[in-house]
């Protein structure tokens, strides 16, 4: 009789489900996965694949403005280590790609600090790769929405990793064109500029419909008709979030042409027929970065 009550307790201990099962969301689609698979990554499933495929069909230069956007964050974020801001808070991280925001920053200052902020569940999953810096920096991890601004500057990590007395570099980099205006985009960058020291700096790059009316105003349908959320804006709609603040040269400008290096330089044309080049209209993006006084 023992023996069977001691069987029947370790069958219902073994039948038990798990604490920490949590809903990845991988049989629907989402922007950073969707990003991870233009820029030829392995975390992207099915959905985020299908979706991907139906907005190249519409607009060809997906994959090319995942290129030099990331080129641009990794031009920035050097700019920036160079003239001595050490801190940055990178919204919207997407999946890790090496080399990551602190890998290039850290090349550089060793002792920089990166925290990193996303809303997308699996990115948890792979945060090891965030975490792994330079002995003598920081780098964290919180998982937040960018609509929710206070989420991101109250968390533990951030308040734990960066130096409010010292400048940030604050990277919202591809992320403001999933937030369309009915969420408030203006007043939630610029509640995060205000608490932000001074001689801070925001980095900024979002897709744009300037170059390409017509081939931007079908992605965006193809988009929302598989439940995404999204907004283009035009070069001037994009300045409204410098408000305030300093630019530097050379202003608010297409990402591969922001202080372009050798390697940039490379793969820049003006014009050509070839999807694999880089051209203002396959890249349908502005970019910048201010300082804020």
């Amino acid at each position: 009789m023992d023996g069977n009550n001691e069987r029947r307790r370790r069958t219902t201990r073994t039948r038990r489900p798990p604490r920490d099962v949590r809903d990845l969301g991988l049989d629907r689609h989402h922007s950073a996965r969707i990003y991870d698979y233009y820029l030829g990554g392995k975390t992207n499933f099915p959905p985020d694949r299908e979706v991907a495929e139906k907005l190249l069909a519409a607009f060809p230069g997906f994959r090319n403005a995942a290129r030099a956007n990331r080129a641009f964050m990794h031009r920035a974020a050097r700019y920036l280590a160079r003239i001595g801001v050490h801190q940055f808070l990178d919204i919207g991280t997407g999946i890790p790609t090496s080399p990551n925001l602190h890998e290039v920053v850290q090349s550089l200052v060793p002792q920089a600090r990166v925290v990193y902020a996303d809303n997308d569940p699996i990115v948890l999953t792979h945060a090891r790769a965030l975490l792994t810096g330079s002995a003598e920096g920081r780098t964290a991890y919180v998982e937040a929405d960018i609509t929710d601004p206070d989420s991101i500057l109250e968390s533990a990590q951030v308040r734990e990793t960066l130096d409010f007395d010292r400048p940030i570099a604050l990277c919202l980099v591809g992320l403001m064109h999933y937030i369309t205006d009915e969420r408030d985009p203006y007043g939630i960058v610029r509640h995060l500029v205000e608490a932000l020291p001074p001689e801070s700096y925001l980095v900024l790059s979002q897709c744009t419909p300037d170059f390409a009316p017509e081939e931007w105003e079908e992605a965006m349908v193809v988009y929302k008709q598989d439940g995404g959320s999204a907004q283009v804006r035009s070069r001037e709609e994009i300045a409204r979030f410098f408000d305030g603040l300093e630019l530097i040269e050379p202003g608010i400008e297409v990402p591969h042409r922001w202080h372009p290096d050798q390697d940039t330089d490379q793969l820049v044309h003006l014009r050509s027929d070839d999807p694999g080049d880089t051209t203002d209209t396959l890249v349908s993006m502005w970019a910048g970065v201010a300082l804020k006084h």
